[in-house]
């Protein structure tokens, strides 16, 4: 069993993993307030991961936002809107030191790939040789995978594999695809997005009005970059993509404007850009899901996160132990 944590903008998740049978264990979930000091944030983080039971000397997987120094485990966070607190911390050290089962090491992953490795290899899109995943929540994370590799260039990809780092009429991308990007145009400061989403399905023309432009503008951005990477599939996690009914209509209509039609009628004959390559030479992360090219799915499937919730653990278990 491996131990991983998951570390979110509202919530850090604690759980064990095996990877042979693909199922986790002992999970336990704490609320984390992303704008305390930087002992309260670490502090739940220690607490909710000493509740599982781990031998010492356990190599834990660790899935965390950016921007982040995964290699020395060191936060960057800074104006991002979370994890002010922690910037220029060891946080490996302070996992290492402060755990209550000492580790053997602790190794760091992007939340985002993370979860679409995850979703690769034993989710829901698993047998894709090419995949793309978007987590929309406090901001956006994103990945890019090929046979198993996340990419963080080539056709396609943004900067750094950060759909972040795009802009949209010029802003970034968060100033209109994210949980302050959707309350600000909403307007309503006793509202938080889960409220919106309950109104737009009661029928509120403002509330549906404000989510269909956000992620109609997010599909647009994001179509041509399928597109070029030769996606063939997509998937979204994330805790706004909970109200995957409400955002897969407007996602789909923006993806459509950018080029990339989801299960359109010519998708099973679709193969992947020829302007794709491989991926750079790097840590791959083979599992059930690895395709070869002869047995490749075409069809572009867009698809919302697994129910259980388990990608991310299952991404930073692999990381572990890669």
């Amino acid at each position: 069993m491996i131990p991983v944590l998951e570390i979110g903008g509202t919530h850090v998740t604690a759980a064990l993993v095996d990877l042979r049978e693909g199922r986790v264990t002992g999970r336990t979930r704490k609320p984390l307030d992303a704008d305390g000091d930087a002992e309260d944030i670490l502090g739940t983080v220690r607490h909710c991961a000493d509740g599982l039971s781990v031998p010492p000397g356990a190599r834990w997987g660790v899935a965390v936002p950016g921007p982040f120094d995964y290699a020395r485990g060191v936060a960057l966070f800074k104006g991002v809107g979370k994890f002010d607190a922690l910037y220029g911390m060891d946080v490996r050290t302070a996992l290492l030191d402060g755990l209550r089962q000492r580790p053997g090491g602790v190794v760091f992953l992007n939340d985002a790939h993370a979860f679409l490795i995850g979703e690769w290899s034993a989710g829901t899109v698993r047998g894709h040789r090419r995949a793309v995943g978007i987590t929309l929540g406090t901001g956006v994370g994103s990945a890019f995978l090929a046979d198993g590799r996340i990419c963080d260039n080539g056709p396609g990809v943004p900067l750094e594999g950060r759909m972040d780092l795009t802009e949209i009429d010029g802003r970034p991308l968060e100033d209109t695809v994210s949980r302050r990007a959707i309350l600000a145009r909403y307007g309503d400061p006793a509202a938080d997005v889960q409220d919106i989403a309950g109104r737009a399905r009661a029928g509120e023309e403002r509330a549906r009005r404000v989510l269909d432009d956000v992620f109609t503008a997010l599909g647009a951005v994001l179509g041509p970059r399928l597109l070029d990477f030769g996606a063939t599939a997509l998937v979204v996690g994330g805790s706004i993509a909970r109200s995957w009914d409400l955002v897969a209509p407007a996602l789909s209509t923006g993806l459509v404007t950018g080029g990339w039609t989801p299960d359109g009628p010519r998708a099973d004959g679709d193969a992947p850009s020829p302007r794709a390559p491989e991926c750079p030479a790097g840590d791959a992360f083979p599992g059930p899901g690895h395709a070869s090219a002869a047995g490749a799915r075409r069809s572009r499937e867009m698809k919302p996160a697994g129910p259980a919730g388990d990608a991310a653990l299952m991404g930073a278990a692999r990381a572990a132990v890669a």
